[in-house]
């Protein structure tokens, strides 16, 4: 027994580290698929095994997509197997176990600091062992007090059961998971004003990334001058998009006009803010959403939340560096430059690339489902860009998929998490690429 565990060590010793992501992945969805399959995790054995594997690289990937009701369809141990399985994804593979591993040393081993790398990507200046160890510190904070927030909004509103529904919500927002114990998601919540702000406070939290507030906190207590060049990148591009999207979804989604402004600002903020952050909770019913709305909100499911955050999509800097690239295309300057200083070309090969793969997985993944679904073709784009940017948002043919739709949805939510361009890698390009070290780094 000895020697086979020695021989499984030399084995993962001998992968590459995007490669052993992937796996820690796949194990993940797999463990979560075991445990959701025990009788104890269903009520009836209502749910399918295909559709159990569907929840599991939902929850896994923060998506939310979902085939089978979280509320109605699983006991009270299946949730708790659900809101797990967001957490690990949340958090990212090797986190948990990494952190484990800092509270016995004081460092982590080379092998670890390499995939903390992958799973994490941040400036060169950020130390892995200790950037570990304030996202979990951060991330148990932030959904204790989010729990406590929202356990007095439900509590107002007259919500059976609010401490657990507290604790799901709060820890499936903060990691842009999307999963609710509500069929309809937040509908019956779109007045409530607390309710809304607090999901998205903390979705907000989850969706810019750690490297912010670890950066940030490093500023505040002195070791740093100022933000890296990553966080102010994230923070103004977050704020820009955010807004932008809602002043269009408040002018022109013609299913808000009837409510008062107020209420309108309300409901464009949040469900905007749910597709920016890749969240994927609605207060309001997305298949009765106009084309034009639709359009808007695939457009940001696809830029997405920020890098070392628990959101999908390509990444706010990754849709920085290449509206940088055009800017700078279009001034004739041969260098790329925000705030006076140059983003390195191997960040800009890695921001094109990234972008590439995407559109080629959200183009596969549409003409897959449009071959296997006799669904809108508009539906189907949405779900393809929904589960890739691993929102969770649907205009309502997840549950009335196919077999075959439902296993390319899997696929599309298990890329996404992983990101289309280290899927691709994992998949074909196994080789280490060493980078230059530079002054002012820009996570992708």
């Amino acid at each position: 027994m000895k020697e086979q565990w020695e021989g499984f060590c030399h084995f993962l010793s001998g992968i590459h580290p995007i490669r052993l992501v992937a796996f820690g992945y796949l194990s993940y969805i797999l463990m979560g698929w075991l445990f959701l399959s025990l009788p104890v995790s269903t009520v009836a054995s209502k749910v399918s095994a295909l559709d159990l594997l569907f929840i599991s690289t939902s929850a896994v990937s923060t998506t939310g997509l979902a085939t089978a009701s979280t509320g109605n369809d699983f006991t009270l141990f299946g949730q708790i197997i659900i809101l797990i399985l967001i957490q690990l994804g949340g958090l990212g593979y090797m986190t948990c176990g990494s952190f484990v591993v800092l509270s016995r040393s004081a460092t982590l081993s080379a092998r670890r600091q390499n995939v903390g790398k992958t799973v994490f990507s941040m400036p060169q200046e950020f130390r892995v062992d200790k950037f570990i160890r304030s996202v979990i510190v951060f991330t148990l904070i932030t959904e204790v007090i989010g729990a406590i927030a929202l356990y007095i909004a439900f509590m107002n509103a007259g919500i059976s059961n609010p401490l657990w529904t507290s604790i799901f919500h709060s820890v499936s927002a903060f990691c842009t998971a999307g999963f609710s114990l509500y069929d309809n998601s937040f509908e019956a919540f779109q007045g409530n004003v607390p309710v809304n702000i607090i999901l998205g406070i903390l979705s907000y939290l989850g969706a810019i990334g750690f490297i912010v507030f670890v950066d940030g906190w490093r500023c505040i207590i002195g070791k740093t001058k100022r933000l890296t060049l990553t966080s102010r990148i994230i923070i103004s591009t977050t704020l820009w998009l955010s807004v932008a999207g809602v002043i269009l979804f408040f002018v022109a989604e013609p299913n808000i006009q009837h409510l008062p402004p107020y209420d309108r600002i309300v409901t464009s903020s949040f469900q905007v803010m749910n597709a920016i952050t890749t969240t994927g909770f609605n207060s309001i019913p997305i298949g009765g959403l106009s084309t034009a709305s639709l359009f808007l909100i695939i457009m940001l499911m696809i830029i997405g939340a920020s890098p070392s955050g628990t959101g999908g999509g390509l990444k706010t800097t990754t849709f920085t560096a290449a509206f940088g690239m055009i800017r700078s295309v279009i001034r004739g300057h041969e260098r790329v430059t925000f705030w006076g200083k140059e983003i390195p070309e191997e960040r800009m090969r890695l921001a094109i690339s990234s972008i590439g793969f995407y559109i080629m997985a959200l183009i596969i993944g549409c003409y897959l489902l449009a071959l296997a679904e006799n669904h809108p073709f508009e539906g189907l784009l949405f779900e393809a860009a929904s589960a890739l940017g691993t929102v969770g948002l649907s205009t309502g043919i997840t549950g009335v998929l196919s077999p075959i739709g439902k296993l390319i949805i899997i696929m599309l939510m298990f890329v996404g998490r992983l990101g289309p361009l280290l899927f691709g890698i994992a998949l074909f390009l196994p080789a280490n690429t060493a980078g230059d070290e530079i002054k002012e780094d820009l996570a992708i």
